[in-house]
């Protein structure tokens, strides 16, 4: 590919890798980390102190696939060709406006124009092509978002045209996150893990992996400045030192927070609790594999009229509210199924009863630590049945995991934290070994779809149909908590565990 802005070619660029080339870069990304250590500290004082209670251990969102680094940077340090606002709605990024084909197999996104790096560098379509080229190339976390690239051409500075080998219709979504991420294609042999070259408000002033982390106003920054000077993050492992640093002052704002910490904090003086929406959702998982007894359909479904879900939403101090399938309020194609398996007992006695005293006996509940106490409930729910009764385990993170590797389980409760993650029910191979024909057909549509208004019509009845067939019984979804100092505006409140926009947060 020639993306050189010297030169003012612009051409296709085709997907390649190349041994050399790769072997060349190590080279060149070993020198440049010996040459170009990062060097801590920095005299600008912050005028908000936010605490985090994860920290990234590097600034490179393409190697760092933490939750994390992808909250603090993107919007903030880092800006993607489409954002999503509050409400999880595409809207424009570095991209001003887009347009898809028909057949869905051509997106053109047309640039904004005068977009400087923070090291003054232009931002233009070139910079574009080449940042996708180093996500394919480098296989970064969640590549295969991008779908069957076929060409990415850039014929002039403020244009990419994005062609595909077959639609994608969440092609979007992912240029809104990791994947959309506009990189300077001057600064190839940065050191990126401990510096940041963005077009977004801020720019790294320093960072100390797993303590703090400052961001400062860029001078350079094409839109408007941001209001404060300077932003403070600063890691806290323990919550009751999380809880006093911000009763005591030394926080401004804590995000996000667990529900336990905001109800701690709840009405102190001086500080202010707010909720807000995530696309995070919580489940009852069924293991649909052959050994299993929920591989049969009836057993699925009694589990389900058996669980009290609406209950469990009601006393789940981080419930948004009761859920029903596998698409949150926040994401394409939500619809309330709730109401396709209410609460009755009765009526999971009776499909109980269907199976012999031999084959309903006792069901596996694996769980990590922070689900014992919903799982003790749920294993109280369905043990006021004669039968089954629940063998309750609760395992160490890395023995659940491995027991969920390995199948042998028959229901946990998990959570799903992910835009457009419902379509790992299509796949008979995913953990829960859900193997439906019909769903995956009905998945494949939805995927083929080559507009916004299908996909969501589809992904709706693809979900319905899931549920339906109790694929898994889906509990609530999560809400996120933020507390600040009553001094403290201008901060988002929805989505944080995502992304954590901040160019208008000030104090008094």
């Amino acid at each position: 590919m020639q993306h050189s802005k010297r030169n003012n070619t612009w051409s296709k660029w085709g997907i390649f890798l190349g041994v050399a080339v790769a072997l060349g870069a190590l080279v060149v990304v070993g020198w440049t980390f010996m040459q170009n250590r990062f060097q801590p500290g920095s005299p600008l004082d912050a005028d908000v102190t936010i605490g985090i209670g994860d920290m990234p251990q590097s600034l490179d969102i393409r190697s760092d696939s933490s939750a994390a680094a992808e909250r603090l940077l993107i919007d903030n340090v880092y800006e993607t060709l489409v954002t999503v606002d509050q409400d999880n709605k595409l809207q424009p990024g570095l991209a001003t406006s887009w347009k898809t084909s028909d057949d869905g197999l051509t997106v053109t996104l047309t640039l904004q124009s005068g977009v400087t790096f923070s090291n003054s560098h232009t931002l233009d379509a070139s910079d574009a092509v080449w940042s996708l080229q180093q996500n394919v190339t480098n296989k970064v976390a969640d590549v295969d978002e991008l779908g069957d690239l076929a060409s990415v051409t850039n014929p002039n500075a403020t244009t990419v045209v994005i062609t595909l080998a077959k639609p994608n219709p969440t092609l979007l979504r992912a240029l809104s996150g990791r994947l959309g991420i506009v990189y300077d294609s001057e600064s190839s042999s940065a050191d990126y893990q401990r510096k940041a070259i963005g077009s977004g408000p801020f720019i790294v002033a320093d960072f100390q992996p797993g303590h703090s982390l400052k961001l400062a106003r860029s001078d350079t920054y094409h839109g408007t400045k941001t209001v404060s000077q300077a932003i403070e993050f600063m890691q806290y492992s323990d919550a009751d030192a999380l809880s006093k640093a911000l009763t005591d002052g030394s926080l401004d704002m804590a995000a996000p927070v667990s529900a336990s910490t905001a109800t701690g904090l709840n009405g102190k003086d001086g500080l202010t609790v707010k909720e807000g929406a995530t696309t995070d959702k919580v489940l009852l998982a069924y293991n649909n594999g052959t050994d299993s007894l929920l591989s049969d359909e009836q057993a699925r479904k009694a589990f389900r009229y058996q669980i009290d879900a609406a209950g469990i939403a009601s006393a789940q101090p981080d419930a948004a509210g009761t859920l029903g399938g596998p698409i949150s309020p926040l994401e394409p194609g939500y619809e309330d199924l709730t109401g396709l398996y209410p609460h009755d007992e009765n009526q999971a006695g009776q499909m109980f009863s269907y199976f012999g005293a031999q084959y309903l006996t006792t069901v596996n509940l694996v769980v990590p630590e922070e689900y014992r106490s919903l799982a003790e409930t749920i294993k109280q729910q369905i043990e006021r049945q004669p039968r089954p009764t629940v063998n309750l385990e609760v395992l160490s993170d890395e023995d659940y995991a491995k027991r969920i590797k390995d199948g042998k389980w028959e229901l946990t409760v998990m959570s799903m934290d992910g835009t457009d993650d419902a379509g790992i029910f299509a796949d008979p191979d995913s953990m829960f070994h859900y193997d439906h024909t019909e769903a995956q057909q009905a998945y494949a549509d939805a995927r083929a779809a080559t507009n916004d208004a299908d996909y969501e019509a589809r992904m709706k009845a693809y979900a319905r149909l899931i549920s339906e067939d109790a694929a898994s019984d889906w509990l609530y979804t999560r809400k996120c908590f933020t507390v600040a100092s009553t001094k403290v505006s201008g901060y988002p409140t929805s989505m944080i565990n995502r992304r954590m926009p901040l160019a208008g947060l000030t104090v008094k």
